[in-house]
């Protein structure tokens, strides 16, 4: 009966999350992830009071990021070019 119990409770708290993901007024996972992308590349986390630790943040991530999409172009490139 206890695990009957704790699979309904499962169930309602799966199908709540569901309905707050998919709710008109709820924001949509791609809306999400490009909001956390963007807050993390700027540095949103970052302690504003000191200049230095900001914009080496910025800087660091924003480097890391183009180096992440040049790596994807050139394994595109080297495998579409056929080795």
């Amino acid at each position: 009966m206890a695990q009957r119990q704790d699979s309904d409770t499962e169930s309602r708290r799966i199908l709540e999350r569901v309905e707050r993901e998919t709710s008109p007024g709820g924001t949509s996972f791609i809306t999400r992830t490009a909001k956390g992308a963007r807050d993390h590349v700027s540095a949103a986390d970052a302690d504003r009071s000191d200049p230095i630790d900001y914009w080496g943040t910025r800087i660091g991530r924003v480097l890391g990021l183009l180096i992440a999409i040049g790596l994807l172009a050139w394994l595109v490139y080297f495998a579409t070019r056929g080795g």
